[in-house]
């Protein structure tokens, strides 16, 4: 197939993806008062953004790197995996819209669309957590000892669509639905499809170990490639572990099932990181500005610690006050003044503490560039007073040595010549 049609059919399939997007929110709409409840975030009309704009970029970024790199796979599965998302999103509100919203009987095959969906989504996720991080950046193995572990995951893949298929029973998104494909009488079936689902993390986890694998057995420019995929899944880490953590410890009943505003707000916020994820493959893939996410790194380090601190002085000083004016005035509501003090105290703080963050996170995790910027400052200091030129070509050779770390350092000046109608020595 020609460079020009692998382009048109990758971005036929994206605009199909982006077109499924916009079916699913008119279909999540015109659904809304019969979607099942949901205790996930913040919920109501904005539940599909959540569930599905995170996964749109897969499919833009798939078709931006299979445009570009016809032959890298990265970019098919990419496209692939956001495509089969949309549609378990269209499949599922289509059987809604069909079931509870239009007349019966007017809207065709709804339960068998529907029932697509009970695979559909799982297959996406697999294809993101097993062949995107096993063949990525390159779209090869790291070697050819990862064979049994990409033949597993396609195993596993096709077991799930089968299982998802074939497995008698009710529907998960409507329990009182069964599946139109399930065998009935082959209750095994459904503990089959089970027992599949307990290899998921065992594939996701081989994957990502294949990950560590070639960062340690590569070059400079695959580290970088990375380092972008790393950095987008610890984003997406932490806001796992954010919400976890608040709503465990500030859940407004005992039972945790009702969160408050902020615990909601992280639960939204979790989807929303996946997006990350596709917009650092295409930069990594694609190599676009690849050294700069040592610079993104070093800021998310940096700030997010600065803003960890803050946030814990800011709550630590105004419960501290609380309970101070609590005592000595036996009213429990803070005055303003403490509020506003605080505030003063986050704003002062700030520049002298992001200064301290950076100084250590220079010193401990970049501490080459660290080095060299030191000595520089320092061969800066010594270029002002020095007026020995011999010192001082003797200085420049060191700092580029101790810089730049070439294989070879040479200096070499241009001998005085003498100027026009003058006489040489």
């Amino acid at each position: 197939m020609s460079t020009r049609a692998t382009s048109w059919l990758a971005w036929s399939l994206a605009a199909l993806s982006v077109a499924m997007f916009l079916a699913g929110v008119a279909l999540y709409i015109v659904t809304l008062p019969v979607q099942p409840p949901t205790s996930w975030g913040t919920g109501g009309i904005s539940a599909p953004l959540w569930s599905m704009l995170p996964f749109l970029p897969f499919s833009i970024v798939g078709a931006l790197i299979a445009s570009r790199h016809p032959t890298n796979p990265i970019g098919w599965i990419s496209l692939a995996g956001g495509i089969l998302w949309m549609l378990g999103i269209v499949a599922d509100t289509y059987m809604l819209y069909g079931l509870r919203v239009a007349s019966p009987g007017s809207v065709p095959y709804p339960v068998a669309v529907g029932s697509l969906s009970e695979w559909m989504g799982p297959t996406a996720a697999l294809l993101f957590g097993t062949y995107l991080i096993l063949l990525f950046p390159d779209g090869t193995l790291p070697s050819s000892r990862w064979r049994p572990v990409a033949w597993l995951c396609g195993a596993v893949i096709a077991t799930n669509i089968v299982g998802g298929t074939l497995a008698p029973g009710p529907l998960f998104e409507l329990k009182n639905v069964s599946n139109p494909f399930g065998l009935e009488g082959h209750p095994w079936l459904a503990n089959a499809s089970d027992a599949i689902g307990l290899l998921f993390p065992v594939c996701m986890l081989a994957s990502a170990s294949s990950l560590i694998v070639r960062y340690l057995h590569a070059g400079e420019d695959v580290r970088e490639q990375i380092k972008w995929l790393a950095f987008a899944a610890t984003v997406v880490a932490l806001g796992v572990s954010g919400a976890v953590i608040y709503g465990t410890l500030f859940a407004s009943d005992a039972t945790g099932s009702t969160n408050p505003l902020l615990g909601d707000l992280l639960e939204d916020a979790i989807p929303l990181s996946f997006a990350g994820i596709p917009v650092a493959i295409g930069f990594a893939v694609l190599k676009y500005r690849l050294y700069e996410i040592d610079i993104i790194i070093n800021r998310a380090l940096v700030y997010g610690s600065l803003t960890a601190m803050l946030v814990a002085v800011y709550f630590g000083g105004v419960t501290a006050a609380q309970a101070i004016f609590q005592t000595f005035t036996g009213q429990d509501n803070l005055p303003q003044f403490a509020v506003v003090a605080s505030t003063l105290v986050i704003a002062a703080l700030f520049n002298p503490v992001r200064r301290r963050i950076q100084s250590f996170i220079d010193r401990r995790f970049y501490r080459r560039k660290y080095d060299a910027r030191k000595t520089l400052e320092a061969f800066s200091a010594k270029l002002r007073d020095e007026t020995d030129l011999d010192s001082l070509n003797a200085d420049l050779v060191t700092v580029v040595g101790e810089t730049l770390q070439p294989a070879h350092v040479s200096l070499w000046l241009r001998p005085d010549t003498p100027q026009k109608g003058e006489k040489a020595d």
